[in-house]
């Protein structure tokens, strides 16, 4: 697991796109495994930003989904699908063919989570998967003491998931109970696993994720057993860090030639 210590959301964001753009100039049809919620927008704005002003062609990307609401109507403003095709895949320029995603308002769910599983598999495997992570630590939406093991499911949130969505919602009682999300056994297959996390509220999670010991306790702490894992935090996020030094030190003198 790499850490990366930067100034700012900004910068966090900037490292990433980079780190993606190069990524699509290797495998133009990389499948690129997205987050929702606010932190990962600067990394979806630094991406546009660099598809409008370089030669950086995007046009044969294939987005997918991380996790989606149970029982939110097709179109709702707040599924998760509608949220990836207005902050990633229209502001890259794609269409909603090159996008793939769990169907959270199928008749069975277990049929739809397991399908959603086959058609990452069928795709050729996710080549990098975008994370966030909750206050609790959660990834995707594998709330404390989900299986390390497990495969895209439907969960039922914690009410304070719940209570830390609200805000993209009318009111509390709007926010649903259940999700479809990609397990963690399932996260934990993709080539490359980018974790950002910015704002001293994600500072303990960060902490134990990084240096606590695997524990389904705190889902994001399986990172550490994935080969290639970067946990990209700002300095408020980095804060309970013991090893920040250290962090700091490696990234400093890593080859120039050698990226995240």
């Amino acid at each position: 697991m790499e850490i990366v210590i930067v100034p700012d959301a900004a910068a966090g964001g900037e490292l990433i796109a980079t780190a993606i753009a190069d990524l699509l100039t290797r495998k133009p049809d990389a499948l690129l495994g997205v987050a929702t919620g606010s932190t990962p927008l600067p990394i979806y704005e630094a991406l546009a930003a660099k598809v409008r002003g370089t030669d950086l062609d995007v046009s044969r990307a294939r987005i997918c989904q991380l996790d989606e609401y149970v029982g939110l109507p097709k179109g709702h403003p707040e599924s998760y699908r509608s949220v990836v095709l207005r902050e990633v895949v229209e502001p890259l320029g794609l269409t909603e063919s090159s996008f793939m995603g769990p169907d959270g308002s199928a008749d069975d769910i277990a049929a739809a989570c397991f399908a959603y599983d086959r058609a990452l598999a069928a795709a050729g495997g996710v080549d990098l998967q975008l994370l966030g992570i909750g206050t609790d630590g959660h990834i995707g939406f594998n709330e404390p003491c989900s299986s390390l093991a497990s495969r895209t499911r439907i969960k039922t949130l914690t009410e304070r998931t719940r209570v830390d969505n609200a805000r993209f919602f009318d009111n509390l009682d709007e926010v649903p109970h259940h999700v479809i999300t990609q397990g963690i056994g399932t996260i934990l297959e993709a080539r490359h696993l980018v974790l950002l996390a910015t704002g001293e509220g994600k500072a303990d999670a960060v902490a134990l994720t990084v240096e606590g010991p695997v524990s389904a306790v705190v889902p994001a702490s399986a990172l550490q057993l994935h080969p290639h894992a970067t946990v990209v935090v700002d300095e408020a996020a980095a804060s309970r860090l013991k090893l920040a030094d250290y962090f700091r030190a490696t990234w400093a003198a890593k080859p120039s030639w050698q990226s995240i």
